[in-house]
């Protein structure tokens, strides 16, 4: 799906799906609800959880940008069925890529098809920003491997069915990456409570001699890591098409807000200090969503990315919660107001300036790029 015109019919057809499906329900959804499988199985239904792959494997074959825009409009209607549309492409991805024939038969349908929830579990208690610094253990045994240790701070690990967890291989010293049932003996977990997010979770995963089969290795042994890594830049970029989206949402609402209410007589859309913030904030979004759109495709024609991907992780963030944050001062008292979605979408979209890295390492990959590791210190 590559030509314009395509496109702008994809996008056209997913904005109308999502806000007719999840746009009404998100306030309730986003202050507290349960897991909410029901989207997870609409999207499934929809086809927008194996944009990417290939046909013959169930999937739409269909390329990255339709992946983008996906996550742009779902997210307008519900960050939390956003956050879904991005995991399970992610997960389908990775298995179609890395995984045995075993797993990619276990697993595929069901994240194609909603019916499996799914988490990356890398990040570890004592190492948030430093990935390679896990203690995660994979020992070998007869059949596969034992996997001991914590992962935290895992998006829909409290209600997830498989999660990819990475750890350390004790014979090698290597990181892998293994495909892990939720249901396995010996693991358990923990859900954390969080100001935005709500609906899709977060916590920890605790290992105890957890059995998992060679079949669900993903990539040969210790190529782990660098399969992981590879994934930031995708998912990096797929974040910034979501603040995009949360973002519009906002300003869209602050926009007929300031064509109705009224201020000294006129209506709030006749003061350049009320329109200017918009007008600036939508000139921020349209860069952004470009520049994701120019980071897709070089990653479609297999050229670097990374630190591009690392430009969107730590601007886009900022950019949409300054947004939605004005738009709260615009809508003044009632933008405080619980009954509107503004302060869920503010609590939503701070979250995304941590996970999948700070905007600290962002900059730290982008000037290692600029002025070279070596005459950095590290």
């Amino acid at each position: 799906m590559t030509d314009h015109d395509e496109l702008a019919d994809f996008r056209d057809s997913v904005r109308a799906f999502a806000r007719k499906s999840f746009l009404e329900g998100y306030l309730e959804r986003a202050q507290g609800a349960p897991y909410p499988r029901d989207t997870l199985m609409d999207l499934g239904r929809n086809g927008l959880l194996g944009l990417c792959v290939p046909e013959e494997q169930g999937g739409q074959g269909s390329d990255l940008q339709a992946l983008g825009i996906a996550c742009e409009e779902v997210s307008y209607a519900d960050a939390a069925c956003g956050y879904q549309v991005f995991a399970n492409n992610v997960t389908a991805d990775l298995l179609v890529k890395s995984a045995s024939e075993e797993a990619v038969r276990r697993w595929l349908g069901p994240v194609i098809a909603g019916e499996a929830v799914c988490a990356i579990a890398l990040t570890e208690p004592a190492s948030g920003s430093d990935a390679q610094a896990l203690s995660a253990k994979a020992v070998p045994v007869d059949g596969g491997w034992e996997l001991s240790g914590e992962k935290t701070s895992i998006t829909q690990g409290p209600d997830a069915d498989l999660a990819i967890i990475v750890a350390r291989q004790t014979d090698t010293g290597r990181i892998s990456a293994f495909v892990v049932p939720m249901d396995s003996p010996g693991l358990s977990g923990q859900r954390f409570a969080d100001p935005g997010f709500r609906p899709v979770g977060r916590g920890s995963i605790a290992m105890e001699g957890v059995f998992v089969p060679h079949s669900h290795q993903l990539g040969q042994g210790g190529e782990g890591f660098a399969m992981i890594m590879n994934e930031f830049d995708l998912t990096r970029t797929l974040i910034a098409f979501m603040v995009v989206g949360i973002a519009q949402r906002a300003i869209d609402l602050t926009i007929e807000h300031i064509k109705t209410r009224t201020s000294f007589g006129k209506p709030l859309s006749h003061y350049q200090g009320v329109t200017f913030p918009i007008a600036e904030h939508l000139t921020y979004l349209t860069a952004i969503r470009a520049l994701a759109t120019s980071t897709l495709e070089a990653r479609s024609n297999a050229r670097p990315h990374t630190v591009e991907a690392a430009m969107l992780k730590w601007w886009a963030p900022q950019v949409g919660f300054q947004a939605v944050q004005d738009c709260i001062v615009l809508h003044g008292h009632v933008g405080w107001s619980e009954e509107m979605p503004l302060q869920a979408l503010l609590r939503d979209v701070s979250g995304f300036q941590i996970g999948d890295g700070t905007p600290q390492i962002q900059k730290l990959i982008i000037a290692r790029s600029a002025i070279g590791r070596e005459v950095m210190g590290r």
